[in-house]
């Protein structure tokens, strides 16, 4: 069987994080969200077919041609115009029953092994949001209706972009049209095919989407299980609690519920609590968090729990005093006190 991962996005709304790379190279638990969701593919497929387009050859360069026994091919979506497209840039590689899943979030072994028992099916989920999602609409465990991001009511039931399929797909692909957003979207795609095929509603145990920089905390801290992750050539000499820190990484102050990505240091006396820090960054002075945080995504106001800081690449800080659900992006020297986020 055959794997398709859309992995072409550019993700504005986990800025600054992605500025620098490709959102399914960002790490949780020291593993791209790539590279947890190929784990979990193994022994269910044999190829992949990754679809690039945003930063396409970090991608490339990263996995190469293979993922253990799993063969790895590219298609490329040149334009960003919507799911429906990334996955017809694919047409030509499919050769029968295929996944399709999104590179973005990650998916559980289990849920996968669930799906895969159908011939059609749709990973399903549960949310408080649904106006946020694409609602399914089901009766007996059958999709009967998929509304994009409803402005009403209709279900609580969504979907979690995650399809076992066939090359029937296209032909439906082929016959939807654009979007509000100009885009061909999926779903549109998927309600025709279930007026002709029984499309299983599977409802997910183990799906963990990301959407935004403070949800890859909520998943590293599910799946780091309660213990600290170090990564290779990391020199721990301060205090780590509940997180992850990166490989060649040097920890001399005190990092709690954080993710420290690879080639950080932390220096002497600096104190991180609920944070992301990027890559090659050197960070001194204090992060703490509180709850009922807020930050800016796209000029809006969001509620986003508890929350320290989301610092990007290669950022210098120094003596800085950063307040709960700033965000700094990449290349930045600060220093003080900082109130809001610095672009």
């Amino acid at each position: 069987m055959q794997a398709v991962i859309l992995a072409a996005g550019k993700s504005t709304r986990t800025y600054p994080l992605t500025i620098t790379g490709p959102k399914p190279l960002l790490k949780v638990a020291n593993k791209t969200l790539l590279e947890h969701n190929l784990e979990n593919l193994l022994g269910f497929v044999s190829e992949v077919i990754i679809v690039v387009g945003y930063k396409k050859d970090m991608i490339k360069k990263y996995f190469g041609d293979d993922y253990k026994e799993i063969k790895i091919t590219y298609a490329e979506q040149k334009q960003q115009l919507g799911t429906a497209n990334a996955l017809l840039v694919t047409k030509k590689q499919i050769k029968s029953r295929f996944i399709l899943l999104m590179g973005d979030d990650i998916y559980s072994r289990e849920d996968i092994k669930k799906c895969i028992k159908h011939r059609y099916s749709i990973l399903t989920t549960h949310v408080k949001d649904p106006q946020n999602f694409g609602v399914v609409v089901e009766k007996n465990g059958i999709l009967v209706d998929f509304v994009e991001k409803p402005e009403v009511f209709v279900s609580d039931k969504i979907s979690t972009a995650f399809y076992l399929l066939d090359e029937k797909i296209f032909r439906y692909i082929e016959k939807i049209k654009k979007s509000e957003r100009d885009e061909l979207e999926l779903p549109d795609a998927i309600r025709l095919l279930s007026k002709h095929e029984k499309i299983c509603c599977v409802e997910s145990k183990g799906w963990l989407p990301i959407a935004y920089p403070w949800d890859l905390l909520k998943a590293d801290r599910i799946l780091r299980k309660g213990k600290n992750i170090i990564g290779k050539n990391s020199r721990i000499n301060g205090t780590i609690k509940n997180s992850t820190i990166g490989k060649n990484c040097k920890i001399s102050g005190i990092v709690k519920n954080s993710i420290i990505m690879d080639n950080t240091s932390i220096e002497k006396d600096s104190v991180i609590e609920d944070s992301i820090i990027g890559e090659h960054a050197v960070f001194n002075g204090k992060i703490k968090s509180k709850d009922n945080a807020y930050s800016i995504v796209n000029g809006k106001k969001i509620k986003v729990g508890r929350l320290g800081a989301i610092i990007a690449d290669n950022v210098r800080a120094k003596n800085a005093d950063i307040k709960p659900g700033c965000k700094i992006w990449p290349n930045k020297r600060i220093k003080g006190e900082i109130k809001n986020d610095i672009a």
